[in-house]
């Protein structure tokens, strides 16, 4: 069995405090590292917790169904894929978990294989948009290093234009170009136009 560590967080809420107990000891055994509340609230004041990781909650709860805290969580910051669990068969609720990015909507009764291939399908999808956050952002750190200049001059040498239409668009020299040219390409540690506007097609596809 993988350590911990690599297994990634479980959240569970249930405001069942039997279900919370069975629910936590279960994830600790099968190696995840679990934290467990049994009040919505309760996880809003905790905050965001540690990726990879995902968030196991009942639908029906006091105060905040389950609907309303996906949106709660959202709002503060979690970013985890949810798996709910519910012992009434509401198929309107689970097709609005599910738009709102619920990962599984599980029914009472569920076996145990059911409800851990669910959390680990929740857990593979936040790996990878950890991954992907972590790229984005590392590319968009290079480009943080362009002065303003040097983002027109990468601009419009994406789009194909050559050193003397650029000069003549910034009304500027045609060596300043160049310079400020090489400087992009040093910066942003690509050998062509062609990585420049791969790399660029990466950054603008990111929300």
């Amino acid at each position: 069995m993988p350590p911990p560590s690599t297994r990634g967080s479980v959240f569970v809420m249930d405001d069942d405090p039997s279900v919370l107990r069975g629910l936590t000891r279960m994830f600790q055994v099968e190696g995840y590292e679990v934290e467990g509340f049994s009040h919505p609230r309760q996880m809003l004041e905790r905050g965001p917790g540690p990726r990879p990781g995902c968030v196991v909650m009942d639908l029906r709860m006091p105060e905040l169904n389950g609907l309303e805290l996906q949106a709660e969580l959202g709002r503060a910051g979690w970013k985890q894929p949810l798996v709910f669990i519910s012992g009434h068969g509401d198929i309107p609720a689970a097709v609005k978990a599910m738009k709102a990015g619920a990962v599984d909507f599980l029914a009472k009764p569920f076996s145990t294989e059911e409800l851990l291939a669910a959390v680990e399908r929740a857990l593979e999808r936040d790996r990878a948009a950890s991954r992907a956050e972590q790229e984005h952002e590392a590319l968009r750190s290079r480009f943080s290093t362009l002065s303003p200049r040097e983002w027109q001059v990468c601009r419009l040498v994406a789009r194909g234009m050559l050193n003397k239409q650029i000069a003549a668009e910034l009304g500027t020299a045609e060596q300043t170009v160049r310079l400020q040219r090489s400087r992009v390409m040093e910066k942003l540690a690509v050998d062509s136009v062609a990585e420049l506007v791969r790399l660029l097609e990466r950054l603008d596809a990111q929300p």
